[in-house]
């Protein structure tokens, strides 16, 4: 398929991981409903969804393929010699604007290949980005719910990245320092990386367990995003019917918040994207 709407190539492509080693946290419900609200940022707004993980949930959401069925996917393009990556750009998807290079079960794979065939195993993702900079507006890294060579690989390729947090979860914070340590090591091969902050997510200000999470990720990080997501049953119905939290209900509380998210991202990484 062809790549997602061509531009002058003098534009900043920001690149954003959204990373966290456990599953659950709304990860990729946070790459979709900010892709898709980056998206509406213009009318000529560009986004990229690169779906890292095995599982391919964020394909299977807003893929009108399923992942089984695509064989131009994310671990292809990372195993291929000299790849044309815009035939593994998928601009027909559910969510307008937004283009989508599928993840898959094969991505399990990749790890051990690229850590014996590669030269710079952690640079493959980048490398393999390389002809989108300067072409797409944003690009969104889905990673996998580890601290493995795969999320090791959007760290290196990102400008920036987010960690989201389940709010008032039983050891929500647990590892992450493991991970703060690990990009203290990827900003050797890419000092520009630039943590735009911890997002806590099913987070109820009311709730005592939720200002702990939130006084901790203070602690541990530095820097928490203004803007939280809600505990929403609208969050489990719009995975359900496949859609974002935006277009299954626009007035939700959760749908304002990832578009604030989107606005508020938008801005702080205006003219801090990657030049061609």
């Amino acid at each position: 398929m062809a790549a997602t709407k061509a531009k002058p190539g003098e534009i900043d492509t920001v690149i954003i991981a959204i990373c966290n080693h456990k599953g659950g946290v709304t990860k990729t419900t946070t790459a979709i409903n900010l892709a898709d609200n980056l998206a509406k940022q213009g009318e000529d707004t560009s986004v990229v969804l690169v779906d890292m993980d095995p599982q391919a949930n964020a394909s299977i959401h807003i893929g009108v393929v399923h992942p089984m069925k695509v064989s131009k996917n994310l671990a292809e393009l990372m195993l291929q010699p000299n790849p044309n990556i815009a035939t593994y750009i998928f601009d027909e998807t559910s969510v307008e604007g937004v283009s989508l290079i599928y993840g898959s079960m094969s991505l399990e794979n990749v790890p051990d290949v690229i850590r014996h065939e590669a030269a710079r195993p952690n640079e493959v993702l980048k490398e393999r980005l390389k002809p989108l900079i300067g072409h797409a507006d944003y690009i969104i890294l889905d990673c996998p719910p580890n601290l493995g060579l795969l999320t090791m690989n959007a760290l290196a390729a990102a400008t920036h990245y987010i960690i989201p947090v389940e709010s008032g979860a039983s050891y929500a914070l647990y590892g992450l320092a493991d991970l703060q340590q690990r990009i203290t090591k990827i900003k050797q091969i890419n000092p520009e990386l630039d943590f735009l902050g911890a997002l806590l997510a099913k987070h109820d200000k009311r709730m005592t367990l939720c200002q702990e999470t939130e006084s901790d990720a203070e602690q541990l990080f530095g820097k928490v995003l203004p803007v939280y997501i809600s505990p929403s049953t609208k969050v489990n119905q719009s995975v359900a019917v496949k859609l974002t939290v935006g277009d299954l209900d626009k007035r939700n509380p959760v749908a304002k918040q990832y578009a604030e998210l989107a606005a508020y991202v938008a801005k702080q990484t205006k003219g801090k994207g990657r030049k061609p």
